[in-house]
């Protein structure tokens, strides 16, 4: 009876996941396909039947409707930017959290933590206002810099549970043999948090590669726009819209991001389990 009971809840598990692994691969298996199909043959047929032939014309006009090189750039150099900065000011302001320490310590966690619930919407007029005072619209600071603040506060989260489990005996030798608090920081502290700053950086940075409320508030110039606001070229005039060549656009954006986690999904799913559970 027991030995039963195992066996249908393994197939039951098994079920799941596979059921799981469907619902999201087959959104990106569709992308891909469509993004190849051509475009009358998408217009007059089954938009989820199988296409009648491939075609790479989707991709030629996708390059020809947009400047897709310009976009993916302009992205990547937000990303770049934003992640460096929010791992740089989230480890070092654990660091000083949950290492250093100092009286009042819990309590500016706890305030950087309601951060979490701040709705990024609240800050647009604001922002907005202040930027224009002194001269940031349409920059790329004026994305990085709300980007980087927002994200902060679950970053410095994730490092303060990993930097809680490593032993504090290993900051004390340190000690002992004349290291400062920097030293410990870039000695000790930073070559062991290697896979929390993977996950730290994969986690935020697909929102900010993905983010199209700061960029669409604050860039009003081709040149400046990021790939969420570069792919609302594909919308023509009375809302109609070329969708072969825009499923092309958007396969060629979410590339980079399935490239890296397929690179680094250990090192992020580590990190992440050490950020929860133990170091």
């Amino acid at each position: 009876m027991r030995t039963r009971r195992l066996t249908f809840a393994k197939t039951l598990t098994t079920g799941l996941v596979i059921a799981i692994v469907v619902v999201q691969v087959y959104p990106l298996a569709w992308l891909l396909v469509t993004s190849l199909r051509p475009a009358q043959d998408f217009a007059a047929g089954n938009p989820f039947g199988l296409p009648s032939s491939l075609t790479l014309d989707n991709y030629a006009r996708a390059f020809a409707m947009a400047d897709l090189p310009q976009y993916i750039l302009n992205s990547f150099i937000v990303t770049a930017a934003s992640s460096a900065l929010i791992v740089f000011l989230g480890m070092m302001g654990a660091y000083a959290l949950q290492v250093l320490g100092f009286r009042g310590s819990k309590v500016v966690l706890g305030l950087f933590l309601i951060g979490i619930i701040v709705p990024v919407q609240v800050a647009l007029v604001p922002l907005f206002v202040n930027y224009a005072r002194v001269g940031l619209l349409n920059t790329y600071q004026s994305m990085i810099i709300p980007l980087v603040g927002f994200a902060l506060p679950i970053s410095i989260y994730l490092f303060t549970s990993f930097f809680q489990y490593i032993p504090r005996e290993t900051y004390e030798a340190a000690s002992l043999d004349g290291a400062g608090p920097y030293r410990i920081f870039f000695g000790i502290t930073m070559p062991l948090s290697t896979n929390t700053v993977v996950t730290v950086v994969f986690v935020n940075g697909i929102f900010i590669w993905n983010d199209f409320i700061f960029a669409n508030t604050f860039v009003f110039t081709e040149g400046l726009k990021t790939i969420p606001l570069g792919l609302q070229n594909f919308i023509g005039a009375m809302g109609s819209v070329d969708w072969t060549a825009t499923f092309a656009a958007v396969c060629v954006t979410v590339t980079p991001l399935l490239l890296v986690f397929l690179v680094l999904n250990k090192a992020i799913i580590y990190g992440l389990e050490s950020g929860s559970t133990k170091g």
